[in-house]
């Protein structure tokens, strides 16, 4: 099944129909925001001059010693948390042009971001840990400490990663490997966590932005931002808000019926509440409210011949004879209430959330082009209620420290699709049919770890969870219920880490953990004449995985080097994966595969004026036992390059004497496999080149303001994101993603 019949019913003929999108919303908590009267006293527009010597180069390089994450549920350094953690600072990104979930982490080597049409349409890979086309999400998503998206295989879950604005974030903590222990379902490949910045009850502060870019060809896009904090109580309380308006510009032209210029082009919205509150010094409470809409008129792919690997309608041109213009709406309120009791700290964490989507397809091709029509479109409506809730205590530091959490969720969601033409000639609209897919998801899971510090330089953690699910997922057709399946299931994961110091800069550890992703139901697989096959496997079972990874970490040379080195081997069995079954797709759980792996990074600061950073990872995922619906033994997993790197350079200097910088990255990504090579696989191949981009970018501070300027995709390459080869087997063009052309931005803030 592709990405784009995802929301197909599994026992349906449109199963088998191209559904290109599923999209989610949060429920709106409202929040009263008192004492704003403060604004009116601030002095905004006061410009005290910085520092000549303490450039933000500068400033950047000192806060890699103290950087923190909250990998482990505990903050502490990087270079203390035995796994691979990486930190991706929301500042640097958006002054380098980030705008995308692609932008922020699609350029990491080891992790793949597919998307199939744009923003709020990927699906992210860690470590080689994919079979191409998911049902469920092998990557986590939190924002904060709020698991994000859905655990099951109907609303969409594993092709709509969260993609959050960089407003007001603080940094993206990319967790690689297995965290099914601490975050549960769906993390078993490695985890993305969303950190914003909390409220400051110190100081009344705030920044505004205004940004501009075009891609080359493309039409000039731009962005407004705004953050204000302000103290509510001097040291007490606090709150933060925070709003943007981006404008996509698109580059995308269209020939066909629906002929048009730039048809990828849209918006994106969205504002942040935060409210902070600490009445005593145990105490912390912290309420948040996010909600983003992205809309688009159209989709970033472009129609491909697969034999020839080259666009059939020209560079970034494609066919359409009726728009796919699509929408999503995120909403997500949370609350953290935290005490220190002294022995332990106590946090009992609430959410609620949001999403709902639409999109369109032009589905002409798909049906033979048939004359009696002008075209015909596949329209998909999507919605996800989510509610969590999670109790959590965690020891203060020691010789034992230990963990504990209970964690439970509700989902219910909701796709329904049309598929209906209009009449040749511009004759009014026929439903050709109609279906509609509810379902629920609960989950409950216990979960804990414990930690021996027998030394200074030792330390040993053993770490488990058990959860359990229950499911329903009906099929309605043309309004006539067609199937209703129910299904339930335990999964246990574990940890086991071992640390040891080799100094006080430097860490080698040993890692084993595992991951899961839930089971659940299967409506009955039908023929081509629409009658059920008998013996369909009403169930699919969960899929594990076992990782085991030797790390070292080191700050050395003063701590003006810093260096991470990684090898990991992953095995992974009873593998999910769709199945195609008469007119049906369905998913079963066959096969094993392996992961072999190296990952390596280093940041040197050569003096006060020269950064030099690199990473490099080298992945050779294979399955080592058939899967029917995938390929035999010994074929090479999808998405993923054997091997990919990055490589910057960043110089701070003054100019007209005030701090500037500019700095050049450059990204290599070998080549990689869309799907399988085996006859009659559910996800067919077709070899993705491998590509070298590189950005470049500069900047300028005066006092409070900051000029960035940047260019992305320098050299304006061509080079394919990834391949949708769902329809390959019907006749029909390769989907393709590319970078977008030649990018050039610039970026104007006001801090106060």
């Amino acid at each position: 099944m592709s990405r784009s019949t995802r929301f197909a019913p599994l026992g349906t003929p449109l199963g088998r129909l191209r559904c290109h999108q599923h999209f989610r919303r949060h429920r709106l908590a409202a929040l009263l925001v008192p004492g704003l009267a403060a604004l009116c006293t601030s002095p905004l527009w006061a410009q005290p001059a910085a520092p000549a010597t303490d450039t933000r180069a500068e400033r950047e390089v000192e806060k890699l010693d103290v950087v923190t994450v909250t990998a482990t549920r505990r903050r502490e350094p990087v270079r203390d948390v035995p796994l691979r953690v990486e930190t991706l600072g929301a500042e640097a990104m958006e002054r380098g042009g980030a705008a995308s979930l692609a932008d922020y982490v699609g350029g990491l080597p080891g992790v793949d971001v597919k998307t199939s049409g744009g923003p709020g349409r990927g699906a992210v890979t860690m470590r080689g840990v994919s079979v191409g086309e998911q049902q469920i999400a092998t990557v986590g998503m939190y924002v904060d400490e709020v698991a994000f998206g859905s655990s099951s295989a109907f609303v969409g879950g594993a092709n709509t990663a969260l993609d959050l604005s960089l407003l007001d974030l603080r940094h993206i903590e990319v967790l690689r490997g297995p965290q099914g222990t601490l975050y549960g379902a769906g993390a078993m490949g490695g985890l993305l966590k969303y950190v914003t910045n909390e409220p400051d009850s110190s100081q009344f502060s705030g920044k505004l932005g205004l940004g501009v870019r075009q891609a080359r060809g493309g039409a000039l896009g731009h962005t407004e931002h705004a953050v204000l904090n302000v103290p509510l109580s001097q040291d007490v309380a606090a709150v933060r808000v925070a709003a943007f308006n981006d404008q996509e510009g698109g580059y995308i032209n269209a020939v066909g019926k629906a002929a048009a210029e730039h048809v990828n082009d849209g918006r994106t919205r969205g504002a942040r509440v935060s409210v902070l509150i600490e009445p005593v010094s145990r105490m912390k409470l912290r309420l948040a409210h996010t909600q983003q809409e992205i809309q688009r008129n159209g989709l970033n792919v472009v129609e491909y011949d697969a034999t020839k690997g080259a666009p059939i309608y020209g560079d970034l041109t494609r066919h359409l004879d009726t728009g796919e213009a699509y929408r999503l709406k995120t909403r997500l309120s949370s609350a953290d209430f935290e005490y220190d009791l002294g022995w332990a700290r106590f946090n009992a964490i609430a959410s609620t959330q949001r999403q709902d989507g639409a999109t369109g397809q032009d589905a002409t091709a798909l049906l033979g082009n048939n004359p009696a029509f002008d075209f015909v479109a596949l329209n998909n409506a999507y919605g996800l209620r989510k509610q969590t809730q999670e109790l959590r205590l965690t020891s203060q530091r020691g010789v034992v420290e230990w963990l504990l959490g209970y964690y439970r969720t509700k989902e219910t969601g909701h796709v329904g699709q049309r598929l209906w033409a209009q009449v040749a000639g511009g004759g009014g609209d026929m439903t050709l049919t109609t279906t509609g897919q509810p379902s629920e998801y609960r989950e409950r899971a216990l979960y804990g770890d414990v930690t021996w510090n027998p030394s200074p330089a030792w330390s040993v953690t053993l770490g488990a969870r058990v959860a359990e699910n229950d499911q329903v997922y009906t099929v309605f057709i043309n309004d006539a219920l067609n199937s209703s399946a129910p299904s339930d299931d335990t999964a246990r994961t574990y940890l086991a880490t071992l640390r040891y110091a080799l100094d006080k800069t430097s860490n080698v550890y040993f890692r084993a953990a595992s991951g899961y992703r839930p089971g659940g139901p299967n409506s009955p697989a039908i023929d081509a004449n629409g009658q059920v096959i008998p013996d369909t496997p009403k169930t699919f079972g969960h899929d594990t995985l076992w990782s085991y990874e030797l790390g070292y970490k080191a700050d050395l040379l003063d701590k003006r080097l810093n260096l991470e080195a990684a090898l990991f081997n992953i095995l992974w069995k009873d593998m999910q994966q769709p199945k195609a079954l008469g007119a049906s797709t369905i998913v079963v759980n066959a096969g094993k595969a392996r992961v072999r792996g190296l990952e390596l990074a280093a940041r040197y600061k050569v003096d006060a004026h020269w950064n030099l950073e690199g990473s490099l990872a080298w992945t050779d995922p294979k399955l080592t036992e058939d899967a029917p619906a995938l390929g035999p033994a010994g074929s090479r997993l999808p998405n993923t390059a054997k091997l990919a790197f990055t490589l910057g350079v960043r110089h701070a200097f003054e100019l007209a004497g005030q701090p500037s910088y500019a700095g050049l990255n450059v990204r290599r990504v070998g080549q990689r496999n869309a799907g399988f090579d085996s006859t009659g696989s559910s996800v067919p191949n077709f070899s993705q080149p491998g590509y070298t981009l590189v950005d470049a970018q500069w900047g300028l501070e005066i006092g409070r303001w900051q000029l960035a300027a940047f260019v992305r995709n320098l050299t304006d390459k061509r080079a394919i994101l990834g391949a949708d080869t769902a329809l390959t087997a019907f006749g029909l063009p390769l989907n393709v993603t590319t970078v977008a052309p030649r990018t050039l931005g610039a970026n104007l803030t006001l801090s106060f």
